[in-house]
């Protein structure tokens, strides 16, 4: 029979490194107990440390979020309050001293004053309240105007948003203190 010829030894400098790489699969075999042992490990660790860790990341991501919404940062805000023209609509507002900042004050004094026993006391102060209420509205509509006014100066009648007016008149209602995103300028620093 014919033999063939057993090639020669190769010199392992003349082995390429694509060659020399495809040699074995470089770990070895499992043995079954290994391969059973990793089929029934969940594949998500559900342990307590890391649901606590999970827990705790989820909090710190939910901290530097509310910390961003809370200084105006565009990253962290709901699409409500995102854009130049929002933004100049908030600091328009925030320059300025509404009655609306006052509305929560005056209700509680209104409730203050329903104890008292006297009728007209009572009465008067409902009269009041409604009385401001309407002076709080014209404010609002007049805020509305005006900052509609400033923005199609600013951005241009073409580029204006919708609802811009009533965003300005609702923050107008609200305490300074509790606004969100918070205040970026200080009164009477109109943008």
């Amino acid at each position: 029979m014919a033999h063939t010829p057993t090639p020669a030894p190769k010199d392992a400098s003349t082995e390429t490194p694509s060659e020399q790489a495809v040699q074995g699969k470089g770990r070895p075999t499992p043995s079954r107990a290994e391969r059973e042992a990793a089929r029934k490990r969940p594949l998500v660790a559900d342990t307590k440390e890391a649901r606590a860790r999970a827990k705790a990341e989820l909090a710190s991501a939910r901290e530097k979020a509310r910390i961003g919404m809370a200084n105006g940062d565009e990253r962290y805000l709901p699409a409500r309050d995102k854009g130049p023209q929002r933004k100049f609509a908030r600091d328009f507002v925030d320059a300025g001293w509404h009655l609306g900042e006052v509305v929560m004050p005056m209700m509680l004094l209104v409730i203050v004053l329903t104890f008292v026993p006297i009728p007209a006391i009572t009465y008067w102060s409902f009269i009041g309240l409604w009385i401001f209420i309407l002076f709080v509205i014209g404010d609002m509509i007049l805020t509305s105007i005006r900052v509609k006014q400033a923005a199609k100066a600013r951005f241009g009648a073409t580029r204006m948003e919708k609802g811009l007016g009533w965003y300005a008149a609702m923050r107008t209602i609200q305490m300074r203190f509790m606004r969100l995103p918070k205040p970026q300028v200080k009164r009477g620093q109109h943008p």
